[in-house]
């Protein structure tokens, strides 16, 4: 079955989809950017970069961290961070749900498949 995967462009440079949405998953997930990142195949420093790009998008950021030590560190979404990634998902569900039945058509004229059924 297809997948459906979309980013939102606000404008030339500034679009939120699958890849931020899945780091900020992986964020709640470790509890860490970098191993959000390593979750990825991503480098620290590309994980760090994203992080940097969606709390300068956004009118209050969307990622918390401290820094480790003796008391340890990590990596939180705020409530700002939360709130975008339910709606990216919601979106993401609703637009799955709507063009289930056109991605099922493009699907069945894939090379290979048998148009007739």
């Amino acid at each position: 079955m297809a997948e459906l995967k979309f980013r939102v462009i606000f404008s030339p440079g500034m679009f939120f989809g699958p890849g931020k949405a899945d780091l900020l998953d992986l964020i709640v997930a470790e509890g860490s950017i970098a191993a959000a990142g390593r979750r990825m195949n991503m480098s620290y420093k590309r994980a760090w970069q994203l992080v940097e790009e969606m709390n300068a998008m956004f009118a209050v950021p969307l990622v918390a961290s401290a820094r480790g030590g003796s008391g340890g560190g990590g990596a939180w979404l705020t409530e700002a961070g939360q709130a975008v990634l339910a709606e990216y998902r919601g979106l993401q569900r609703d637009l799955a749900e709507a063009g289930a039945a056109r991605l099922t058509a493009l699907e069945a004229r894939l090379a290979g498949t048998d148009p007739q059924g």
